[in-house]
């Protein structure tokens, strides 16, 4: 592994790190400034700011930790991706869901998703976020719980 895939390593390690402490103070310091998130299934967000307003809504709406990750980089550290479990409780109800989503009451979810990252002078530069919508429905829907692999 070239010096540049491991720095790359150790800071997709450090983003999760900083996410399950909720220290986001660090969290969001591992974004460029101009940082690109593109949100699973939804809008494209430019900037740490809007970043860290989507970070406040999803802090208000869910509790989630992740566990699980594994990283993978390429050997010049300008990509990455991370895949991993997300275990979260649904505490507030989101207004941005599908429609007919319950409204939240305390329910728990286990999603498996995954992330890919570019990475700009020891930055994260963009991020693209993915795990199933459905999925995730169905487990706070009073038709199941969490779902097998």
């Amino acid at each position: 592994m070239t010096d540049a895939a491991r720095a790359a390593e150790a800071l997709i390690h450090a983003y999760y790190a900083a996410f399950n402490a909720g220290d986001r103070d660090a969290f969001l310091a591992l974004l460029a400034e101009d940082v690109v998130h593109d949100i699973s299934g939804g809008a494209r967000e430019i900037g740490r700011d809007a970043f860290a307003r989507f970070m406040r809504h999803m802090d208000r709406c869910y509790r989630e930790h992740i566990d699980g990750l594994v990283v993978l980089t390429e050997p010049t550290g300008t990509q990455a991706a991370a895949t991993f479990t997300v275990h979260g409780v649904y505490v507030a109800t989101d207004r941005g869901v599908p429609p007919g989503t319950p409204p939240a009451r305390g329910q728990t979810y286990v999603l498996p998703a995954a992330a890919f990252f570019r990475l700009r002078d020891g930055k994260i530069a963009a991020i693209a976020n993915h795990y199933r919508m459905d999925d995730w429905v169905a487990q706070i829907s009073e038709r199941g719980g969490p779902a097998g692999p």
